[in-house]
């Protein structure tokens, strides 16, 4: 037995070694950890149970047969992050270049079925140079395999993508159909082409940083949902994101111990100008409504006009989803509602309630806009609130014109508690732009044009620019003082935790892609 157990213990040394000390090293000397210091970082000190470490893969051509190296360039298992179970994949690149075979795919797709099976978050860890070709069509069958499975595994588990080094081809599908992908900044990327078939194709100049580096991502395409600075950096992100979430789209995320004592704050009575047209920042309102220092961030430097993150309100789990007058004045375009749509569906996936914050002159207008499809991807977010089933709760803070006010989870759209500040300013368009239409023929009859102008336009807003024509109609539930809000929020959110919808029966919606 002795030597049986020695045999193992070789056996389990190699693969624990993985492409050997050489290959680590130059993994270090690009400032990467290895596949297993990552998971061994991110998994809770001593609960990860590694998963298929003496797999070896099949492949015979090329001189495949004379090199095999133990898990087959891919650490999988399951682990605690939080005491909450999760189960992970690393790819490693000191293994083929961390390339996907037949039985590398084999042992991904095991730890997936299981997450769905039991219930629990699945966590990739991608670093690979793509699908190994010495395997041809095997490969890529393993990649469709993949892919199968994160659309079976999509709103009933939680999918996260770390791209911790390159991501190239087929290989980026799989992080694109998970529920957020983080980015290391400079030592990863991810394209369909690279920058040489580019070259060729197109005759462009592109490095790889700049066709899909972690910059490009978080900033142009929204590709990437976060930026990490380093390996450790994202591992802590993905361990922050983790605490926010239940482990499946059956259970909530636990209530934090939490005393409800004097929610009064003060701060937010200062935040909005006398000035309608003076822009402020929503990251001040939201501090001042939530658990302390308690925001994570979702998408943060792609379509800044258009905050969301995660929060805690009174221990609470929640999704914020508010306009950034900082920016673009708050207007809805395309990268906003597009970005804003899938947050919302992801947090009603896994029953995670929404706080709207809202201050939204209207949409974006321009040919830019309309010939991009302003109106299908403004659809996406009218969707995305109306077919959302968990507790909805609407702060205006102060403009709330137009369609935006409709798509900005209202009221008319399913909502359950809208509230508005007394700043509020709920109207089909701004005063000004009203009081040209409706009074253009007073306006252009009178001596001083500027001055009926002005004159209409006060009128108009005595009458729609303020939050109690529709508090009349019962379109906002209640005009609350500012320094109330989060104990208004935290009171009507334990309301609304019981909250049941039967929608119709359907296979499913079709949602305007």
């Amino acid at each position: 037995m002795e030597s049986k157990i020695k045999d193992l213990n070789e056996k389990l040394a190699l693969a624990y070694l993985g492409g050997g000390q050489d290959r680590i090293d130059k993994q270090h000397e690009k400032k990467k950890l290895t596949a297993r210091e990552r998971v061994l970082y991110l998994m809770d000190e001593g609960s990860f149970e590694e998963i298929g470490a003496l797999v070896t893969h099949r492949a015979k051509d090329f001189g495949m047969a004379d090199q095999q190296f133990y898990g087959d360039g891919v650490v999988t298992g399951y682990g605690t992050v939080h005491g909450k179970l999760v189960y992970v994949f690393a790819q490693d690149f000191t293994v083929f270049g961390g390339s996907l075979s037949e039985t590398h795919a084999e042992k991904i797709c095991k730890v997936m079925d299981l997450a769905v099976k039991v219930g629990a978050p699945i966590i990739g860890l991608n670093d690979s140079g793509g699908a190994r070709i010495q395997e041809g069509v095997r490969s890529l069958g393993g990649y469709a395999d993949i892919f199968y499975r994160n659309v079976q595994a999509s709103g009933v588990i939680p999918q996260i993508s770390a791209i911790m080094g390159p991501c190239a081809g087929g290989a980026v599908y799989s992080p694109a159909m998970t529920d957020f992908t983080i980015m290391v900044q400079d030592t990863s990327y991810m394209f369909v082409t690279g920058p040489n078939v580019v070259k060729t194709v197109t005759n462009e100049n592109v490095t790889s940083e700049e066709l899909g580096g972690a910059s490009t991502h978080s900033t142009k395409s929204g590709v990437a949902h976060i930026t990490a600075s380093n390996d450790i950096e994202c591992l802590e992100d993905i361990k922050k994101l983790i605490s926010y979430l239940p482990q499946n789209n059956t259970e909530t995320t636990p209530l934090l111990p939490f005393e409800l004592k004097d929610e009064v704050r003060d701060v937010l009575s200062d935040i909005i100008p006398d000035n309608a047209n003076k822009p402020y920042d929503m990251h001040s309102v939201i501090n001042g409504i939530i658990d302390t220092d308690s925001f994570y961030e979702i998408h943060k430097d792609y379509a800044e006009n258009i905050i969301v993150g995660f929060a805690r309100l009174g221990g609470r789990s929640i999704g914020i989803v508010a306009n950034q007058p900082m920016y673009l004045a708050g207007v809805l375009d395309v990268n906003s509602s597009k970005k804003a749509a899938r947050f919302v569906r992801f947090c009603d996936c896994f029953n995670i309630p929404l706080l709207v914050l809202e201050d939204v002159p209207g949409f974006l207008p321009g040919t830019d806009q309309e010939w991009r499809g302003i109106i299908v991807h403004g659809a996406k977010l009218l969707y995305a609130f109306s077919e959302a089933t968990v507790p909805r709760v609407t702060v205006i803070t102060r403009k709330a014109y137009g369609g935006a006010y409709d798509v900005m989870n209202s009221k008319h759209i399913g909502a359950d508690m809208n509230f508005a500040w007394p700043s509020a300013e709920i109207a089909v368009m701004g005063a000004k732009g009203a009081a040209e239409i409706i009074f253009k023929k007073e306006i252009n009859k009178a001596e001083d044009k500027d001055a009926k102008l002005k004159e209409k336009e006060e009128e108009y807003a005595r009458l729609f620019a303020n939050p109690y024509s529709a508090a009349e109609r019962g379109f906002i539930d209640e005009v609350i003082l500012p320094k109330d809000t989060r104990r208004k929020l935290i009171r009507a959110f334990a309301m609304l935790k019981d909250k049941k919808v039967d929608a119709p029966k359907r296979k499913h919606g079709n949602i305007p892609l």
